[in-house]
């Protein structure tokens, strides 16, 4: 068994008992597949956070695939929602393949990452996990301190990038944030590096003037470089579970997200939320978090995700 399969089953964990363990539970206890089972399932899929939409079309497609394959054995349903739930991860996002070997990879210098979402997500560590990553592949990496609206973001991100072992541009509390980013960009042409990753304020994102800073973050790197940034990752808290869509909306209507990482998902049971996002906000999820280490973000891998869930 893969050692990243195994990561998943232990960071999935919660998920996997809210979700399957009681789904296997539920039809040991049951004789015949009826409406009554079916709507039951539904009911589990939609507590561990699938949400209501997504699980009454897997439920559906089960009761279509039960009529048409004979299937009497309430057991029988475990590996048929397993190859459902497969299903609906390959087929959602935004239909791109994602290779975290070409992401690692980049072939454009200084390939320049911005980082979005709320504070409290877990932003900051993600930038700081996805830096180590790049150093350690021996690529030279530039974080831009760019949330200069908290007193305490850029103190935070440079004791991470002492950790990360990278370089940090930084300016003082409540300086122009699209300058930081400018300059970032800039220092990273004069210094060669390979990759910049550029934290963002997280208020709430219902703040009006929070979006247009983005938006103006966005531009300015534009400017610096033409097609920066070249990704653009959401970052969202899996322990908020279908509230994490307000906020998604807000931020990929302000800026062109490209992908989602989903943090801390080893604390919580609401791990569905995954296919919530990729399906109704047709973005792919790049990475999930499964815990505190450095080494704790791993690229999300939607075949590897199910198997750990049924393991």
């Amino acid at each position: 068994m893969s050692s990243l399969l195994e990561k998943f089953k232990k960071g999935l964990t919660k998920t996997r008992e809210g979700l399957v363990d009681e789904i296997v539970k539920l039809v040991k206890n049951k004789y015949i597949i009826n409406d009554e089972l079916l709507e039951q399932i539904e009911e589990i899929l939609i507590s561990a956070d699938i949400g209501v939409e997504t699980a009454l079309d897997i439920v559906e497609q089960l009761k279509q695939q039960v009529n048409r394959e004979g299937f009497q054995e309430p057991e029988e349903l475990v590996e048929v929602l397993k190859s459902q739930l497969r299903a609906h991860l390959q087929e959602s996002g935004n239909g791109r393949s994602f290779r975290a070997e070409d992401f690692f990879s980049p072939t454009v210098k200084p390939f320049v990452i911005m980082v979005v979402g709320v504070n409290g997500t877990g932003k900051t560590t993600t930038i700081a996990k996805l830096a180590k990553v790049f150093h350690d592949r021996e690529k030279k990496v530039l974080l831009a301190a760019a949330d200069t609206f908290r007193a305490a973001a850029s103190e935070q991100l440079q004791v991470w990038a002492k950790r990360a072992n990278v370089d940090l541009v930084r300016t003082q509390t409540g300086g122009d944030a699209a300058a930081v980013a400018f300059d970032s960009l800039k220092a990273a042409h004069a210094r060669n590096v390979d990759v910049v990753i550029v934290d963002t304020a997280g208020r709430l994102h219902t703040k009006v003037n929070l979006m247009d800073e983005l938006k103006k973050i966005q531009r300015v790197l534009g400017k610096a470089q033409p097609e920066a940034p070249h990704e653009v990752l959401l970052v969202v808290d899996a322990s908020t579970g279908q509230n994490v869509l307000s906020q998604a909306e807000r931020f990929k209507s302000a800026v062109n997200v490209t992908g989602v990482v989903v943090t801390k998902l080893d604390g919580t049971a609401k791990g569905g939320m995954v296919f919530t996002i990729q399906k109704h906000l047709q973005l792919p999820v790049r990475f999930i978090g499964l815990g505190e280490a450095m080494d704790d973000l791993k690229p999300f891998e939607p075949q590897t995700f199910v198997e750990a869930l049924f393991e």
